[in-house]
């Protein structure tokens, strides 16, 4: 009998890579090239994108609907014509031809290459089935590991994950980075549920962490759980960076609970792995313009908008030409573009980071808000505890309120309560109904303990 396995380190070929993506010393002197030498880079790999893409059922559908031909896409400046696409047209595409879909793209191989299975969180509904090639994994996790060093991560450091494991895509993705591209020591933790918060911090302390990676929520809640069994977090636990995916108001909460800790912002998703991510300046985003175009779209006419203006997050994979292209995938995560030049002389084009997502946002009397962000705006305000869940209502004539639940340090305080409402007022431009609760109240609902990425949002009006 044959023995005809191919392998995943088979499928790579890694002098490629690292001249196509970059790490160490030699990313920023890709990052500081000009505008047409990095653009000329990522038509290179588009075309191969493209070339890939015509093979798979997936793109043959979407696009022949459109009326879009071979030949008929040129070169990225061909990218707004294109129709986007989104996680409903891959859960569809799931349905049409199970278990895999046909956006992978299996029928064009002889014989399946090697595959990696995930599958998201299911955050925002049915987890969506994420297929990786091994070329395209070994890339995104070259990406963010070269993000961690960038930033400051050392050999000697000791990183600290709270991403989760099981079929969920992060902690795997992110393990990766760290132990294929840095010399840091990895503690997989993962989640509340997979390693009890108590424990987490027992580890922390026991072998010395020095970076903690994962979402900021969960990274805040175990300072305080450290704090709970009398440790001091940025002494007894000597953590001096954090990166993850948080907000400005965050990186200052967050600072502030592991004594002084630096902390840096980085956004991506399942399907295309890190888009962008803060520089040691942390003064916006950089996307990763060598395997990644990103444009910020309307969200009704999917057109790029004006820098500084806000759109959707319409994400095109430049390394993904092995397996399953993303092109114009739309994450319906909210950023806008930072005009300005990089204090860093860095080229690539700088994001302000996740605003919120348009799927999620709820328009009250004229107003969209997005619930993500209520977070942050009550961060100003010492009393809050730093956990909340938002609440839509619509009363029987047909008026619809907001309400902030918000945990506080002091949940009976009437004064405090409006004082929230001021803050929320002056930030989104309505009134708002806050109810505090105690520390901890929300924790049901958020389910915080329990998902990498917690509810916040309970939409009543349509129940």
């Amino acid at each position: 009998m044959t023995d005809t396995h191919r392998t995943y380190w088979d499928e790579i070929d890694f002098a490629q890579m690292a001249a196509e993506h970059t790490i160490g010393d030699a990313f920023q002197v890709f990052a500081r090239k000009s505008r047409d030498e990095i653009r000329a880079h990522q038509e290179r790999l588009f075309a191969r994108c493209v070339a890939r893409a015509w093979q798979v059922p997936f793109y043959q559908r979407l696009w022949g609907e459109a009326g879009i031909a071979r030949g008929d896409i040129r070169g990225l400046d061909d990218l707004p014509t294109l129709p986007v696409f989104d996680k409903s047209d891959i859960m569809a595409s799931l349905e049409r031809a199970p278990p895999f879909g046909d956006f992978a793209g299996f029928e064009s191989h002889a014989q399946r290459p090697p595959v990696i299975l995930h599958t998201t969180s299911g955050t925002t509904g049915k987890p969506q089935v994420l297929l990786f090639g091994a070329k395209s994994r070994e890339v995104q996790a070259l990406m963010l590991g070269r993000l961690y060093r960038w930033q400051g991560l050392r050999p000697d450091d000791v990183v600290h994950s709270v991403y989760g494991h099981g079929m969920i895509n992060g902690g795997h993705y992110v393990r990766e980075a760290v132990t294929h591209w840095t010399s840091a020591i990895f503690l997989s933790a993962g989640t509340g549920i997979e390693t009890r918060s108590a424990q987490q911090v027992e580890l922390m302390k026991t072998f010395g962490a020095t970076v903690i990676v994962g979402f900021a929520d969960y990274i805040k809640k175990l300072a305080e759980v450290a704090r709970e069994q009398g440790l001091v977090p940025g002494v007894d636990i000597p953590v001096r960076m954090i990166t993850g995916h948080m907000g400005r108001e965050d990186q200052d909460a967050i600072s502030e609970a592991w004594g002084g800790a630096v902390c840096f912002d980085w956004y991506g998703v399942g399907d295309t792995g890190i888009v962008a991510g803060e520089g040691p300046d942390r003064d916006g985003l950089y996307v990763m313009e060598d395997a990644q175009v990103l444009e910020v779209c309307d969200l009704d006419t999917h057109r790029p908008v004006a820098a500084g203006e806000t759109g959707d997050m319409v994400v095109t994979c430049l390394y993904k030409d092995d397996l399953y292209p993303i092109i114009r995938f739309n994450t319906h995560d909210v950023t806008q573009v930072k005009t300005g030049r990089s204090a860093l002389d860095v080229n690539f084009t700088r994001i302000e980071g996740f605003l919120g997502r348009s799927d999620n946002m709820v328009k009250i009397r004229g107003i969209n808000i997005f619930p993500q962000g209520i977070g942050p705006m009550l961060d100003e305000h010492p009393a809050f505890a730093k956990e909340f869940i938002c609440k839509a209502r619509r009363d029987a004539q047909g008026r619809d309120s907001f309400i902030v639940v918000a945990e506080a340090t002091a949940p009976a305080d009437p004064a405090l309560a409006k004082a929230f409402g001021e803050i929320l007022k002056r930030k989104i431009g309505i009134e708002v109904e806050v109810e505090l609760a105690a520390k901890g109240a929300t924790a049901s609902l958020t389910q915080i303990e329990v998902r990498q990425k917690p509810i916040r949002l309970i939409d009543e009006r349509y129940g």
